[in-house]
């Protein structure tokens, strides 16, 4: 087997900190985890509901809203995602009756993404089996210190790398 020595001493005039052993293994473990974590909930939510994971979210955080409605700048920061991705999951989501988008009755120049009754049942009848899905690969393999140290140490993350709106639930817990 050909081994390639990728961890020299210095690149030019810039000593890097490599990762040792176990923190390497722990950083590939998050990678190939979090990989294979999203693509089986995508996977089952477009299996059993014919909804995508981002579309999900996207009908978690209108739920979550006040009237169901969210600007879309807004609902882009609370999901994390580009505006454009969000722009074309919505219109993806009004052409399955799930959302409509209508002028901002604020200001007029703004658009919110409202959803609809059909997007609620189909968020009502997909929430059970998502959550049980979450359960079974993620929760029912750690223990509660292992989900307290997923948290603690995902907070940090997000606290050294969100630029929006940080997500409510998140700063409920940390204010409970």
């Amino acid at each position: 087997m050909l081994k390639i020595q990728l961890f020299p001493t210095s690149l030019g005039s810039m000593a890097t900190e490599w990762l040792t052993p176990d923190q390497q293994r722990a950083w590939r473990a998050y990678i190939v985890g979090t990989t294979l974590l999203m693509e089986h909930l995508d996977r089952e939510l477009r299996e059993n509901h014919g909804l995508s994971l981002p579309e999900y979210e996207i009908m978690v955080r209108l739920s979550e809203a006040d009237d169901r409605a969210l600007r879309m700048a807004e609902l882009a920061d609370s999901c994390n995602y580009s505006r454009s991705r969000v722009t074309h999951t919505i219109a993806r989501m009004e052409r399955a009756g799930f959302v409509e988008r209508r002028q901002c009755a604020n200001d007029g120049r703004g658009v919110v993404a409202f959803m609809t009754e059909a997007g609620y049942a189909k968020l009502v009848e997909a929430a059970p089996v998502h959550v049980e899905s979450v359960r079974r690969a993620l929760i029912e393999v750690a223990n509660d210190e292992d989900l307290e140290a997923i948290r603690r140490v995902f907070s940090n993350v997000i606290d050294g790398l969100q630029h929006g709106r940080v997500d409510p639930l998140l700063t409920a817990a940390e204010s409970a």
